[in-house]
């Protein structure tokens, strides 16, 4: 099982959720389902989540939306 954790900064914000509370519910609903398959999944589709080249372990949750797509880090 995975753990997702979200980047806090200094002054003690967390950037993820700043920009989950700028989505709309249905968009806010379908990333948090993204990150529950995430952490729940032994096996995720690459759809959803890639580690990024040349780093140890920075990874990125894609979630699409319509013609959207977000991603978080």
């Amino acid at each position: 099982m995975r753990n997702i954790k979200f980047y806090v900064t200094d002054d003690g914000k967390y950037p993820v959720e700043d920009f989950l509370d700028r989505l709309s519910s249905k968009q806010t609903q379908k990333v948090v389902w993204v990150m529950q398959l995430v952490e729940e999944l032994e096996l995720v589709p690459t759809t959803y989540l890639k580690k990024l080249q040349n780093t140890e372990e920075i990874w990125e949750i894609r979630v699409q939306m319509g013609n959207n797509i977000f991603r978080l880090f």
